[in-house]
C-alpha cells in the first residue's frame, strides 16, 4: 500500500509510520503547506520525495486544487495526515483516496484543536487518540463548520491515561507516544491488509468503519494493555494451551519478539522458544565484551565472554554441553562462520544474534529445524518495566539493571580479592540475574563453571553448581573458581559446600543476621568474599 502523507509541522507520525512499514505500507510522498517544516528534512533523509504548497490567500478550494495537483504524479491508497493545520472540504476529499487523521482525543469527546487543554479541563482520568476517516467539515463557502471538524467515523482508538499533575505539554507527549504511536500505524496495518471497510451514503460521505476479525474472544485482536497481537502461536507451554504473541511496537530496544526470522522455511517460533530466547537476549545484553549464552528453560546452561564471539560461544557451551541439548543460543556481536560451525555442532532450537555473516548463514541453514533470528535496535536496556500478569491483575517492577564494579564492592574477610577475582566475580554477578532464585553461580575468568538455579534451598543450589561443574563441564573445574549467590547466605553451611568445591572467592549481598558467621567461615577456608549490597532474586 502507498501512502502520500500530509502535515505541517514535524509529521513525526510520518516519520514513526515511514520507519515501522505497517503491513508493509510505504510513503510515496509528504506534502506540507510549509517551506520550513521539519517534516521535509525528516522525509528526505529517508528517500522519500517532498512536496511544498503554500498558502497563497486564494482561498481554500483553490490551495486545495493545487494540492492535488501536487499529488498527481505520485501513486497512492491511502491519504495521512498529521497535524496538517488546513480543515479540508469535499474539493480535495472527493479527488482523493480515503483520508485518515489522528486526533489527540477519544472523540467524539474533546474535538477541535486545544483536545489536552480541553481534556485537563474537563478532569477526565482518561484520554487517548482516535484514527478516523477525514470527512468535510465545511459549507458550500467553503468556510469552517465547526460541529463538523473531527467527526468521520472512527477506524481505532488508543487509550492513555491522565495524571493528577499533567499539564497540556505532559498530556500530548503521553498521547502521542503511548497512544498515537500505536494506533495510526495498526490503521493503516489493516488498511494495508484490506481488513477495512469504510461505509458511506447515497452521497459518497463516510458514515461507518467495519475491521474484520477486531473482535474479542480468549485471546482477541487487542489488549487495552496496548499490545496488538503478531502472531499465532501452535501452542503455549503444553500442547493443551492455545497461545498468541502480543507485540509492543513503541520498544526501543533489541527484542526476539520484533526479531527477523531468517529461515522462512523453517517452523514458526513456539511460546517456550519465545520465552527462553528472550531470557537468553537479555543476558547478552549484560555485556559489552563479545558475550555468548546457551539457555535452556530460561536459565543459562553456559555464559561467557571472551576476545572473540567463537571463543564465548566455546567456553559458554562447554559449561554443560548435555542440558545445552536443545537450548538457545544468544550472540551480542555478528555471528561469523566460526561461531555458527559451533552452534551447529549439537542440536539447538534457536540461534538470536544481532546479525550474520553470509558464511554463517550458509551454514545454520542447514540444519533445517534450527531458527535463526536477526534482532535490530540497540544490544542494552531501553524498556524500564516488566510485568507480570497474574488472574486478575498484573505486577509490573522496574527492570534489574544493576551493575557491580570493583571498586562497588565491600571486602568483609580477611583475604583480599586479586584483579583477576574481582573481573571474575563482576562477571558472575552480572550473569546471576538471569538465573532462577534460589541460585549459585561458579565462574572462572568470564566464562560459567556450574550453574544451581530456581532451589528451594541455597545450599542445595551450591551442591548443584558443583555437581554442574564436576560432573558436566568439559576442561572445567570448580577448584579455583569464584562463587555468586543472587541472595545472602543465612546460614555458613553453603560457604562450606562451596570450600568443599575448591571455591575461593565469593559475592553475595550480605545483609544476613548471620553475617558474622558466614564471614567468618570464609576466613576460616581462607576465602576471600566481597558484599554487593543489593540482592538479585528472579523468581520468574
Amino acid at each position: 500500500m502507498q501512502l502520500a502523507g500530509m502535515a505541517s509541522n514535524r509529521g513525526r507520525n510520518l516519520t514513526n509510520i515511514a520507519d515501522r512499514a505497517p503491513g508493509g505500507a510505504a510513503l510515496s510522498v509528504v506534502l506540507t503547506n510549509d517551506t520550513d517544516a521539519p517534516v521535509l528534512e525528516r522525509a528526505e533523509k529517508r528517500g522519500i520525495p517532498t512536496e511544498v504548497v503554500e498558502r497563497e490567500g486564494d482561498g481554500r478550494r483553490a490551495h486545495e486544487r493545487r494540492v492535488l495537483d501536487a499529488l498527481e504524479g505520485y501513486e497512492f491508497d491511502l491519504v495521512c495526515l498529521d497535524g496538517y493545520m488546513r480543515v479540508l472540504s469535499d474539493t480535495f476529499l472527493d479527488a482523493a483516496p480515503t483520508t485518515l487523521n489522528v486526533h489527540p482525543s477519544l472523540l467524539p469527546s474533546f474535538p477541535g484543536t486545544d483536545a489536552w487543554r480541553d481534556v485537563l479541563d474537563a478532569g477526565v482520568t482518561v484520554s487517548g487518540c482516535s484514527v478516523h476517516v477525514v470527512t468535510d467539515a465545511t459549507d458550500d463557502d467553503a468556510a469552517v463548520l465547526e460541529r463538523e471538524v473531527d467527526g468521520g467515523p472512527v477506524v481505532t482508538q488508543e487509550s492513555v491515561p491522565v495524571y493528577e499533575g499533567d499539564d497540556a505539554d505532559a498530556l500530548k507527549d503521553r498521547v502521542r507516544s503511548q497512544g498515537e504511536f500505536q494506533a495510526y500505524p495498526r490503521a493503516i496495518k489493516w488498511f494495508a491488509a484490506g481488513r477495512v471497510t469504510v461505509e458511506a451514503d447515497d452521497e459518497g460521505v463516510p458514515t461507518g468503519v467495519t475491521v474484520d476479525g477486531d473482535t474479542g474472544g480468549t485471546l482477541p485482536e487487542r489488549r487495552l494493555a496496548a499490545h496488538d497481537r503478531a502472531a499465532d502461536l501452535r501452542y503455549g507451554e503444553n500442547p493443551h494451551q492455545d497461545a498468541a504473541l502480543y507485540a509492543d511496537y513503541t520498544v526501543r530496544e533489541a527484542s526476539v519478539v520484533h526479531a527477523d526470522q531468517l529461515n522462512e522455511g523453517a517452523k514458526a517460533l513456539s511460546y517456550n522458544n519465545y520465552n527462553d530466547a528472550d531470557a537468553a537476549l537479555n543476558l547478552v545484553k549484560e555485556f559489552d565484551e563479545p558475550a555468548a549464552a546457551v539457555i535452556k528453560h530460561t536459565n543459562p546452561a553456559g555464559c561467557a565472554t571472551a576476545d572473540t564471539l567463537s571463543e564465548a560461544y566455546a567456553d559458554a557451551l562447554a559449561t554443560d554441553p548435555m542440558s545445552a541439548f536443545g537450548g538457545i543460543v544468544a550472540l551480542n556481536r555478528e555471528c561469523d562462520a566460526a561461531t555458527a560451525e559451533q552452534v551447529v555442532d549439537s542440536f539447538k532450537e534457536v540461534v538470536v544474534a544481532p546479525g550474520y555473516t553470509d558464511d554463517a548463514l550458509t551454514t545454520l541453514f542447514e540444519k533445517e529445524n534450527l531458527r535463526v533470528l536477526a534482532v535490530d535496535g540497540p544490544m542494552n536496556v531501553r524498556q524500564p518495566m516488566t510485568e507480570k500478569p497474574l488472574v486478575g491483575g498484573r505486577l509490573v517492577q522496574e527492570r534489574d539493571t544493576q551493575s557491580v564494579t570493583p571498586g562497588s564492592l565491600e571486602v568483609v574477610t580477611e583475604r583480599e580479592p586479586t584483579d583477576e577475582q574481582l573481573a571474575s566475580l563482576v562477571f558472575a554477578w552480572q550473569t546471576i540475574k538471569h538465573v532462577k532464585s534460589n541460585a549459585i553461580l561458579f565462574a572462572d575468568g568470564t566464562e560459567t563453571v556450574g550453574v544451581g538455579m530456581g532451589q528451594v534451598s541455597r545450599v542445595d543450589a551450591v551442591r548443584l553448581a558443583a555437581m554442574k561443574a564436576e560432573e558436566h563441564a568439559e576442561g572445567k573445574t570448580a577448584a579455583g573458581a569464584v562463587m555468586a549467590s543472587d541472595a545472602f547466605f543465612p546460614f555458613p553451611d553453603g560457604i562450606e559446600e562451596a570450600a568443599d568445591a575448591g571455591i575461593e572467592a565469593v559475592i553475595q549481598p550480605g545483609g544476613s543476621q548471620n553475617d558474622d558467621t558466614v564471614i567468618t567461615a570464609a576466613d576460616e577456608h581462607d576465602m576471600t568474599m566481597v558484599f554487593t549490597g543489593s540482592r538479585a532474586f528472579r523468581h520468574d
